[in-house]
């Protein structure tokens, strides 16, 4: 299925770092990784593009200003809203030089890029389907900083997202639970998936109601890369934390499984834990991926019972001469 996008969005390399998806009434919005950006596809016939792109700081006020990428990974469309989660992640340096020491220092530096930190909800216009103006979670309200005394999660806020640091990849949303799933860190191969409770704070803001919870879901080593939902389930994009191809698949989780059984739903002081053992995910789907290209980073559950799924660093045969990329469109195994 092809994705056609604009000039501008080609120039900024969106289509080549497409990181969420999501369905809309008429299309799809879809967001990279790269810039401030969020952008509506619509569905054309045989293609999807028409492209309009929206500004962030439009809607709402981001931390570091409009410019500054705000890194989004996570899309999830609910009640009339549309939310978005930034990575809250520090990032290293890559390596540009085959000079050991420039190598080393670059290695050795360590950015915080304040707009990674935000989670976003925004109205939805009923009769246009676009967003007005909404409220962010940001600053010193952001969650990171609430994860800063968690037993589990704190000692990887100073890690970098690429290093099994603190890495939010996926949001849903279903009711009034927000679940933020985390590429990582991975605890000795269970990877975590936060559910939140948000509500409206003064002047454009959100604050977190009550004390979050954490999943902790045995996927075998991999962490969260995506997440979308399949009815009362979540279907989990499964894939490597660290900078590796594969393997990535998709697991389907009841999250009211592990919240009903007591027997596995773990109470510390004012911690809430579950305790997802593997043999209640279910695998239904093994995804392709390339060698270093071709990595599954957003799905979306279609209206017809399709998955699709959309790729960072597509290779160029997903290239489409007319400035698309080829999303994957799979039928999942019952």
């Amino acid at each position: 299925m092809e994705l056609r996008f604009d000039h501008a969005s080609q120039v900024a390399q969106t289509h080549t770092n497409l990181s969420a998806i999501r369905q809309s009434s008429t299309g799809l919005w879809v967001a990279g990784d790269e810039t401030a950006t969020f952008e509506h596809l619509t569905w054309t016939g045989d293609h999807y593009g028409a492209q309009r792109t929206f500004r962030l700081a439009d809607y709402v006020s981001l931390p570091a200003g409009p410019e500054d990428e705000a890194d989004i990974e996570g899309l999830a469309r609910a009640d009339g809203h549309l939310w978005l989660a930034g990575s809250h992640s520090l990032k290293r340096r890559r390596v540009k030089s085959k000079d050991p020491a420039k190598a080393a220092d670059r290695l050795a530096t360590v950015i915080r890029e304040e707009n990674r930190f935000i989670l976003v909800r925004l109205p939805l216009d009923e009769s246009t389907g676009t967003p007005l103006p909404g409220a962010i979670l940001s600053g010193r309200d952001n969650l990171a900083e609430a994860l800063r005394d968690d037993r589990h999660l704190a000692p990887f806020l100073a890690l970098p997202g690429k290093d099994n640091g603190l890495d939010v990849e996926g949001i849903a949303v279903m009711g009034d639970r927000v679940y933020l799933g985390l590429r990582g860190p991975v605890l000795r191969g269970w990877a975590v998936v936060l559910e939140l409770r948000v509500e409206d704070a003064a002047r454009g803001r959100l604050r977190l109601r009550e004390v979050y919870r954490k999943h902790f879901l045995d996927l075998g080593g991999l962490g969260v890369r995506d997440m979308c939902p399949d009815g009362e389930s979540l279907l989990l994009l499964a894939g490597p934390t660290m900078n590796l191809d594969g393997p990535v698949r998709v697991v389907r989780w009841r999250p009211d499984d592990a919240q009903d059984d007591q027997r596995k739903d773990g109470r510390r002081g004012g911690e809430r834990t579950g305790v997802v053992p593997e043999g209640e995910l279910e695998t239904v789907a093994d995804l392709p991926y390339g060698a270093g290209c071709d990595h599954p980073e957003g799905l979306v559950r279609l209206a017809d019972g399709r998955l699709m799924v959309v790729y960072d660093s597509p290779s160029p045969a997903r290239i489409t001469p007319a400035g698309g990329v080829l999303a994957d469109v799979f039928t999942l195994r019952p």
